[in-house]
């Protein structure tokens, strides 16, 4: 078996976003601004790339390289919702390790705000797919059709199941706000209370306005190299050092086997063995946050702390600035940018904080990041523990 650990390392990064939430550029001319300022990030030209990921599309990665001009050797269209970009960095760090390429480059973009489209509705995209799918017949009837609610849902359960209340919902959203503060790109940053949160609109009970991500542009872009070549380039390396990915449902909430356990309880714990540390020699976490109950649910199955006690866990300013478990420092997708699928920018931040170059919103000494991934409706996970030279 092929070993992951420390083989490939993330070497160049970029993202855009912006405090209106609306970028000037869009489709391939906003892939390609990321994807040039990855690479010259890393001190790489294009005609260094030979594997490619893209999960915007029927053959994405396929249609991509046509239009960069180039001919990989390794090609991946994976598409899992908000946790492909951490997919792909498994799927890039095993065909690194099997020498089937050297250089790979992962790209996302999209610009929802600027077009004009919400996080809204899907009744009539999944109206209109037709064959055998549960979400017509189990969650659309019932008001399901829109992610909120299914996620409201799974927020409701853990309630009732563990006593969580909405004011511990509510310190995930204030401590993610704490680190936009401190980033000029985040949307929002004047900073927001518990009783800030409560007080925002209901979406779908019990998760109000604050309890839910943004809509906004947004794009982003990673290269990883194999790692004896990555200590030549122009970062200090980010090396790999496990990854992991589950699934348990398609975007049927009806179908998740319990509504307050996701796939991370299985994606979590296999990256963490690979990696060979656990959640207590974790520095820095980046983890999805379409939604507060996202966080807490992933800080659970990830190992931070035992299953129903995540509401106890997150109070306290635990996971914002000066907090023992730093968490989402870029402000996330609470607070800094969510264009639809967010998974790219737990990379890049975590790359960032792991090189040391974050600023004001820095965490001193960070050696190990999670970036934990969430796609569709909780239903599909990616866990990658990345780590400097000094824990390769």
């Amino acid at each position: 078996m092929t070993d992951l650990r420390g083989a490939s390392a993330i070497v160049g990064v970029a993202d855009r976003a912006s405090p209106t939430g609306k970028l000037e550029r869009s489709g391939r001319a906003l892939e390609i601004d990321v994807i040039a300022e990855a690479l010259a990030d890393a001190g790489l030209g294009i005609g260094d790339v030979d594997g490619i990921c893209c999960a915007t599309g029927m053959m994405a990665s396929v249609d991509l390289a046509e239009y960069l001009g180039i001919q990989p050797r390794w090609t991946d269209s994976t598409m899992t919702g908000g946790s492909s970009f951490e997919v792909h960095v498994e799927h890039a760090a095993a065909a690194i390790a099997a020498d089937l390429c050297d250089v790979a480059l992962i790209v996302y973009a999209a610009t929802p705000r600027s077009r004009g489209q919400g996080m809204g509705g899907m009744s009539g995209a999944m109206a209109g797919m037709g064959g055998e799918m549960p979400m017509l017949e189990w969650d659309l009837p019932y008001g399901f059709g829109v992610p909120a609610a299914s996620y409201a849902l799974a927020a409701s359960r853990h309630m009732a199941q563990y006593g969580t209340t909405s004011e511990q919902l509510a310190a995930i959203a204030v401590s993610t706000r704490a680190w936009a503060a401190h980033n000029p790109s985040a949307r929002y940053r004047d900073p927001i209370t518990v009783d800030d949160v409560l007080a925002s609109p209901y979406v779908a009970t019990p998760l109000h306005k604050l309890d839910c991500c943004l809509v906004t542009d947004g794009a982003g872009a990673v290269v990883l190299a194999r790692a004896d070549r990555a200590a030549d380039l122009a970062q200090p390396p980010v090396y790999v050092l496990g990854a992991a990915t589950s699934h348990t449902h398609g975007m049927s909430i009806s179908q998740m086997p319990d509504l307050t356990v996701t796939a991370g309880a299985v994606s979590g714990p296999a990256a963490f063995s690979i990696a060979r540390v656990g959640p207590s020699d974790v520095d820095l976490v980046m983890t999805y946050d379409s939604f507060t109950i996202t966080v807490l649910l992933a800080l659970e199955d990830l190992g931070f702390c035992a299953k129903g006690e995540g509401g106890a866990f997150v109070e306290g300013g635990r996971l914002g600035p000066g907090g023992d478990l730093p968490t989402n420092t870029n402000g996330g997708g609470l607070s800094y940018t969510h264009p639809g699928m967010y998974g790219i920018f737990l990379l890049v931040e975590a790359a960032r904080q792991l090189r040391g170059e974050c600023g004001d919103r820095q965490v001193d000494g960070a050696e190990v990041a999670v970036a934990h991934g969430c796609g569709g409706v909780l239903s599909a996970t990616s866990t990658v523990l990345l780590g400097t030279a000094a824990t390769r």
